[in-house]
């Protein structure tokens, strides 16, 4: 694959390294904006299928993405209503735990412990080794080991927000199903860029924003609830989830059966006529381009930033724990975090600071260029000694 900025209205004179933060929109996402709106000038252009049919697409679309029946796809408007549907739907015993990610996204972190104390649980913080050279191998065991019969429920990134460290998402779900525990994935920082495939996995709930890595609009989140969670309670009533809800002529021939699957789970307003359209285009063509591929374009443009840090002496994570669409650096003293700053915003590069990593997060909009301007002001400011 080569470069694919041309796809997209990005401002030439700035390196954009930072699709973590947010993902730019495609300029097919922008003209479905634009025809959504003009389409909202005459409400009458609108028909009743066209309040599902654009729904049924998306979720195509991110089942193809995740590898899932598209009925157990919903649309959610935010991670934390996500969250907030699973973990209503999960009970425990008294003395189980939960189990969430030491420095977990706040959105999981709050969500969990808001069961925990609901439901009288202990909540689990797992970290890594803290004298681990690199955190991969010992967090990803700590994580393993501390599932036990008495674990009700795990709830983790795929991905690590802060530093792009990937966890064992299969030995991590099987080790769940062995022990009975709901498995609950925030793949926000790697689905649609690094590979997910919730059977393989086992993933039970999969939440999404869609403002990141499958370049949709802020606002609008997608998920998958697999059969854990097969007959549960929505968050809300919809109407829109109901099996009558198609015939408009009889909406008061009030039918309280949900619709089949996990579309009982589905924000209220589903049918979002701009948003949808966006977040539609975007699954295409990431689907177009595939996963493999995106992937593999990141590996190769950042192979160089790789070897310019070893170079260096700054330790990176080994291969089997790094995402290479999201790298969090803890560089050492010599280089001088003030100078860096300064040189990064001379030469507008856009990176992010999350926990003291310098986090980098590319896609296939950026270029060999981007990373060549960003090692020169890595190199740029370093203190010579």
């Amino acid at each position: 694959m080569d470069s694919q900025k041309h796809l997209f209205s990005l401002d030439p004179t700035i390196r954009y390294l930072n699709c973590g933060y947010k993902g730019p929109l495609m300029k097919a996402s922008e003209q479905a904006a634009v025809d959504a709106l003009i389409r909202e000038r005459n409400p009458a252009s609108i028909k009743p299928e066209d309040f599902f049919n654009g729904a049924k697409e998306v979720k195509g679309r991110f089942a193809e993405l995740i590898n899932c029946d598209p009925l157990q796809v919903a649309l959610i408007p935010s991670t934390s209503y996500g969250f907030a549907t699973a973990l209503g739907n999960i009970t425990c015993e008294p003395g189980q735990h939960a189990i969430v990610l030491e420095d977990e996204f706040p959105s999981g972190h709050f969500s969990i412990k808001t069961w925990c104390d609901k439901n009288q649980a202990i909540l689990r913080v797992v970290g890594p080794d803290k004298d681990a050279p690199t955190p991969g191998e010992s967090w990803n065991r700590k994580i393993l080991d501390s599932i036990t019969s008495e674990t009700a429920v795990v709830l983790m990134s795929s991905v690590h927000w802060m530093n792009g460290l990937k966890f064992d998402l299969e030995s991590i779900g099987q080790k769940c199903k062995t022990e009975g525990a709901i498995f609950i994935v925030d793949g926000t920082q790697s689905t649609g860029a690094a590979e997910m495939d919730v059977k393989r996995f086992k993933i039970d709930a999969l939440i999404c924003a869609g403002y990141k890595w499958l370049f949709g609009p802020y606002g609008m989140g997608i998920s998958y609830f697999g059969h854990a969670f097969d007959g549960g309670k929505p968050l809300e009533e919809s109407w829109l989830n109901r099996t009558n809800s198609q015939d408009f002529g009889n909406l008061t021939k009030y039918d309280h059966e949900y619709t089949e699957d996990s579309g009982r789970y589905n924000v209220g307003e589903m049918s979002n006529f701009i948003l949808l359209p966006m977040l539609n285009e975007s699954l295409k063509q990431i689907n177009e381009w595939t996963v493999k591929e995106i992937g593999n374009y990141c590996q190769v443009l950042t192979l160089p930033l790789y070897k310019y840090l070893l170079s260096r002496g700054v330790t990176v994570e080994e291969e089997q724990f790094s995402s290479h669409h999201l790298i969090g650096l803890k560089l050492p003293k010599e280089f001088d975090s003030e100078l860096l700053v300064n040189n990064l915003q001379e030469n507008k590069i856009s990176v992010s600071n999350r926990g003291g990593n310098l986090r980098v997060s590319v896609n296939v909009f950026n270029t060999a260029e981007d990373i060549e301007k960003l090692i020169d002001a890595l190199e740029a400011s370093r203190l010579i000694i």
